[in-house]
């Protein structure tokens, strides 16, 4: 297991090393940041010594070496914006990131389990028809369309949620509401798939025979054997949202590192983009990890795999 994980951990470092060339290549293309750091009628040697002092005039291979030679040293540089270190700006911002993702995942995953192995139960049926319908709704409703209809109706037309900020259990509704319909709409989907499937093997059919009940059958034998997929997905899903919280937190103003990295980019911030980026790539890394071990330690044929 000790050596899955080292390799595991090898990869992502390459991984996350492309990304950060990516990432630092193209936001230097953005521009150049001494026009919206200093005033419109700036000197052009104002401009100069501006770019000297951070480091932007020289080469971009050589800004790149000592970018990574500050990571070694654990130095992500500092914000212009705010004048402190990026990499704290960063993480002060990633947990309400974190936060959403993790009440909107577990809230997806707890409804979508209950949904898709009642729909399962009855192939066919009202209930299944409705909530296949729903669900298929759920995941193909674009994020930004599904949070401005929700600001419209329920912000702006019926006044009952504020648009923006963190104040209290209000504020949470619309970004969670957003982030939980497209996780929701395809583990529903995963699960009945899954457990039609699972319902339909001898080991069920002798159970129901023996007269074992609809609900220990569903939800005890059935969906043990139906959580693997459900967890991959889940996890998946739950990377995704953190990786991809950005437009949901851009329209609802929420703190997250989402907002950040966008405010970050519009305002030429490079070293809080390149922190923001590095802080979600970690976290995707360190979740598809645990996401590894706790399917290999459900299942022992991977547990075997990996050691």
């Amino acid at each position: 297991m000790l050596g899955f994980i080292v390799r595991r951990a090898m990869q992502s470092a390459v991984a996350i090393i492309g990304l950060l060339v990516l990432v630092f290549v193209l936001t230097r293309l953005t521009g150049d940041p001494a026009a919206l750091f200093l005033p419109l009628d700036s000197s052009l040697e104002a401009r100069q010594e501006f770019n000297r002092l951070n480091g932007f005039d020289r080469p971009i291979y050589l800004q790149f070496l000592t970018y990574l030679g500050d990571l070694a040293r654990f130095e992500f540089g500092m914000s212009l914006r705010q004048n402190r270190p990026a990499m704290e700006v960063a993480l002060q911002a990633f947990p309400h990131t974190l936060q959403l993702a993790v009440i909107a995942i577990s809230l997806a995953t707890f409804f979508a389990v209950v949904v898709g192995s009642i729909a399962a139960a009855r192939p066919g049926g009202l209930f299944d028809r409705v909530a296949s319908l729903v669900s298929l709704a759920g995941a193909s409703a674009p994020d930004f369309w599904v949070a401005i209809v929700g600001v419209m109706i329920f912000a702006v037309g019926l006044d009952l949620l504020p648009t923006s900020g963190t104040g209290g259990p209000l504020y949470w509704i619309m970004p969670i509401g957003v982030l939980v319909l497209r996780p929701f709409g395809l583990l529903v989907q995963v699960v009945r798939g899954t457990m039609i499937g699972v319902l339909s093997t001898p080991y069920v059919k002798t159970a129901r025979a023996k007269g074992v009940s609809p609900t220990v059958i569903i939800f005890k034998h059935g969906l043990r054997n139906a959580v693997l997929p459900v967890i991959t997905v889940a996890g998946d899903l739950a990377a995704s949202l953190v990786n991809g919280a950005v437009v949901v937190e851009t329209i609802f103003g929420w703190p997250g590192i989402g907002k950040l990295m966008i405010d970050a980019i519009i305002q030429r911030d490079f070293a809080v983009v390149q922190s923001t980026i590095l802080v979600t790539a970690c976290a995707i890394f360190i979740l598809n990890i645990a996401i590894d071990l706790a399917y290999a330690l459900l299942d022992p044929r991977i547990r075997r795999q990996t050691t």
